[in-house]
C-alpha cells in the first residue's frame, strides 16, 4: 500500500468530512459559552462596583456627621 492509497481511503493523512464539520460546531459552541461567561462576569463587576461606590458614600456621610456621643469640654472663665 503506497501513500496515495492511504490518502484516498481516509487514512491518517486525510481527515473525514464529518469530523471537520463537528469540530467546527464544537468550536463555535465553546466560543459562545465563553462569550456568555464574559458577559455575565462583566455585568457582575459593574454591579459590584456600583455597590462599593454606594457603601463608600454611606461611610463618608457617616463619618462627616457630628458625633452625638462625644463629651463636651466646658472651660470655666474667672
Amino acid at each position: 500500500m503506497n501513500i496515495r492509497s492511504k490518502i484516498f481511503t481516509g487514512g491518517l493523512a486525510a481527515p473525514k468530512r464529518s469530523e471537520g464539520g463537528s469540530i467546527t460546531v464544537v468550536f463555535i459552541a465553546l466560543l459562545t459559552i465563553m462569550m456568555i461567561l464574559v458577559t455575565a462576569e462583566s455585568r457582575a463587576l459593574i454591579h459590584l462596583r456600583r455597590e462599593v461606590k454606594f457603601l463608600e458614600q454611606q461611610q463618608i456621610k457617616r463619618l462627616n456627621r457630628p458625633q452625638t456621643n462625644s463629651v463636651a469640654v466646658i472651660t470655666e472663665t474667672k
